[in-house]
């Protein structure tokens, strides 16, 4: 079986740094018990400033409604220009367990989107 691409996205970040963003999808159920959680592994994300002024961005990976010190992941007050965007590529798995959440200093300011793969465990 082989993972599929998706995206994600685009999603207004609001100055609510607790904001579940990407969170793989859980199954369960159906003919013969219990089906395997799905997982994401994100290669590319953007963050695009819509705005004449800089904004900055945090993102966490971890439970639910959290950013706990120790789990940040991409862009830690990371600013991004005026009219312009924050690229970010690489392989970051997300299990069932797993949210990516953050947010903006600045109100609607900043968007971000994403692509990667999505895959079943077990």
């Amino acid at each position: 079986m082989t993972n599929k691409t998706f995206r994600f996205g685009p999603i207004a970040l609001t100055t609510t740094l607790t904001t579940n963003l990407l969170n793989p999808p859980a199954a369960s159920g159906g003919v013969n018990g219990g089906s395997s959680g799905q997982y994401i592994i994100l290669s590319r994300v953007n963050v695009v400033n819509k705005t004449g002024s800089a904004a900055t961005f945090s993102l966490w990976l971890g439970a639910t409604g959290a950013n706990a010190a120790g789990t940040e992941v991409i862009g830690q007050g990371q600013s991004v220009g005026a009219n312009t965007y924050f690229p970010w590529s690489g392989r970051l798995r997300l299990d069932v367990a797993d949210f990516l959440v953050g947010g903006s200093n600045t109100a609607t300011a900043l968007s971000i989107e994403g692509e990667g793969e999505i895959g079943v465990s077990g």
